[in-house]
């Protein structure tokens, strides 16, 4: 079984936040596989199917994301699932809006969702869909900018970023994270014309 979770803060004011961008993911990809993230458990909206004949729980934590490894580490224990078969999607300030990387263990990068999960699994072995949403401009922190929405340019990329994320998560089941890695992670070079 594998546990594929979209990081994000729960609420409509954080809805299309550059943060949510896990919760994004998260939602397209539920409706792709037919799987309903609707039920609430252990601090989560989850949803139980399966993506290329592989059972899944999908998550969304409700706990806002510096907590998110609460949920994480619940949802772990419940089912009996290994560090390794988790995938965890967020945002990433290192890359550029329109990136999708793939990524498995290392540290969290500054990003405090990632954090806490690692924290309350004890093991930071889990996969890691990443997606990039740029850097602030000068004299803006990275916690506002995060918890900002995408401006009107960028969302010419997102869709498209959010989409190629879901072909990610379906690769790493169906044919195992470095082989997905091998196929997926080329970055993708645009150039936007936006004030981030």
């Amino acid at each position: 079984m594998k546990l594929v979770v979209g990081l994000g803060n729960p609420g409509v004011r954080y809805s299309y936040s550059r943060h949510n961008i896990g919760f994004l993911v998260l939602d397209t990809l539920s409706r792709r596989e037919g799987i309903g993230v609707n039920r609430a458990k252990f601090d989560s909206l989850i949803g139980r199917g399966f993506i290329s004949g592989t059972p899944v729980v999908l998550a969304k934590p409700q706990t806002f994301m510096n907590l998110s490894g609460v949920t994480v580490g619940k949802l772990v224990g419940y089912f009996g699932i290994n560090t390794e078969d988790v995938i965890v999607i967020h945002d990433d300030l290192d890359f550029p809006i329109g990136d999708v990387r793939i990524k498995l263990g290392g540290g969290a990068g500054g990003h405090k969702g990632v954090q806490s999960v690692i924290d309350r699994l004890g093991d930071s072995e889990f996969v890691r869909i990443r997606l990039g949403i740029g850097r602030p401009v000068a004299g803006k922190t990275a916690e506002s900018y995060v918890l900002e929405r995408f401006p009107e340019p960028a969302m010419q990329v997102v869709p498209d970023a959010v989409e190629r994320a879901c072909d990610a998560v379906g690769a790493v089941i169906s044919s195992g994270v470095q082989a997905a890695m091998n196929k997926l992670n080329v970055r993708v070079i645009k150039e936007l014309n936006v004030e981030v």
